[in-house]
């Protein structure tokens, strides 16, 4: 299932007690609509405001006739679940995979991208972080080029994570001037990523634009692996899951979901 969502109202993907997760609206309203429990399992976590423009997520659906049940197809259940759905989330197409295919485990990449807005505007606060001040670019995209490969990225993770290693390998990672200079936009792929690590990386790019310390200091911060010595999260607004990749193989023709 391939859908994208606004993140202000949630406190992230993840269900957890107490608080509103784009999972358990998501699982709620398929629940329904397939009239059993279904549970939702997403390409990864994202954190309380952050969006995504592409997210990626399995469950299990019932085979055909089974309990008396036949799956709609993927169009017309895509389309019960925009009915269903909350205006903040969006369902784009749900389609057939092979049984083992996980969306967490089964991902070779993921793609972020963080919004700066450098002209104010009442329309893109949501979506973007506002900031005036002077940036380097170059020594940005300087400092960037530098996380490429694989780390341990350790220094830009939240701490106390379940993860059994620290380590990425980063593929992609870029700034880019948009509409005149009045937006840039923050391009990073890996294979995976840690809780919180492109925001913190992000926060300490800036670091870099701000003329705080050069861009080879990024190294001697992995180095260092210690979250106290990368600079701080920016903030949730501006931050997008852009995408996640798949092998090929995992998907089946539509006409297996009839």
């Amino acid at each position: 299932m391939y859908f994208s969502y606004d993140g202000t109202a949630y406190h992230g993907w993840q269900i957890q007690p107490g608080a509103v997760s784009v999972q358990e609206v998501l699982g709620g309203a398929l629940s329904t609509i397939l009239r059993r429990p279904t549970e939702v399992v997403g390409a990864g976590r994202t954190d309380a405001g952050v969006h995504a423009a592409r997210m990626v997520a399995h469950f299990d659906a019932p085979a055909a006739g089974e309990g008396g049940a036949l799956l709609p197809a993927g169009a017309e259940l895509a389309e019960r679940l925009n009915r269903f759905l909350p205006r903040d989330i969006a369902v784009e197409r749900i389609c057939p995979v092979v049984p083992e295919a996980h969306a967490r485990f089964s991902a070779v990449s993921r793609t972020y991208k963080y919004y700066i807005a450098r002209r104010k505007s009442p329309f893109g606060c949501r979506f973007s972080y506002y900031y005036q001040g002077a940036l380097d670019v170059a020594a940005m995209n300087r400092a960037a080029s530098l996380l490429l490969g694989r780390h341990d990225f350790t220094s830009f993770s939240k701490l106390h994570t379940d993860v059994k290693t620290n380590f990425c390998r980063l593929s992609r990672a870029f700034w880019q001037e948009e509409d005149e200079g009045a937006r840039l936009v923050f391009t990073i792929e890996a294979d995976r990523f840690l809780r919180n690590m492109v925001r913190a990386v992000v926060g300490t790019l800036l670091d870099v634009g701000r003329g705080k310390m050069p861009p080879e200091g990024v190294c001697r911060i992995l180095e260092a692996r210690d979250r106290c010595a990368a600079g701080s999260s920016a903030p949730a607004c501006g931050l997008f899951l852009a995408g996640v990749g798949y092998p090929q193989a995992l998907f089946l023709p539509a006409e297996a979901a009839q």
